[in-house]
């Protein structure tokens, strides 16, 4: 299995990046507007509507307050030739700083470039909407 690591650094503390990531139901408001065109959480899963419309279903495994830590799978709708994709966020306090975490594991092993450059360009995107929504306050 690949796996495909990426941080960011935020001009904004900790508690409130996990605010967002912690909000599963509102990363089409939060953190990817415009690349997520809306999102609703059905039990445990997370069903994501494209600006195209398409769909991509994702289990919410874990949403961890203490450590700051989202986990999810996607087990329906991906656009990549997957079999298997599991991320996890993890928000890192660094004074009036946080580092935003992004872990991806990937099969097939030959797809882990495709994936990378989506995460880099998902993370760098997301740091952009946090800290322009915060200056906004």
């Amino acid at each position: 299995m690949a796996t495909v690591s990426v941080e960011v650094t935020l001009d904004l503390p900790a508690h409130l990046v996990w605010e967002a990531i912690a909000d599963v139901g509102a990363v089409h408001r939060r953190l990817l507007p415009g690349r997520v065109a809306d999102a609703r959480i059905e039990g445990d899963l997370r069903i994501l509507t494209m600006p195209d419309g398409a769909q991509v279903r994702e289990l919410i495994l874990a949403v961890d307050h203490r450590i700051r830590r989202m986990a999810y799978a996607v087990v329906e709708g991906q656009r990549l030739p997957l079999t298997y994709h599991h991320a996890a966020f993890q928000v890192l306090d660094e004074g009036d700083h946080s580092r935003l975490v992004w872990l991806t594991d990937v099969l097939p092993h030959a797809m882990a470039d495709a994936v990378r450059a989506r995460v880099e360009r998902g993370i760098e995107e997301m740091r952009d909407v946090l800290e322009l929504n915060e200056s906004e306050r």
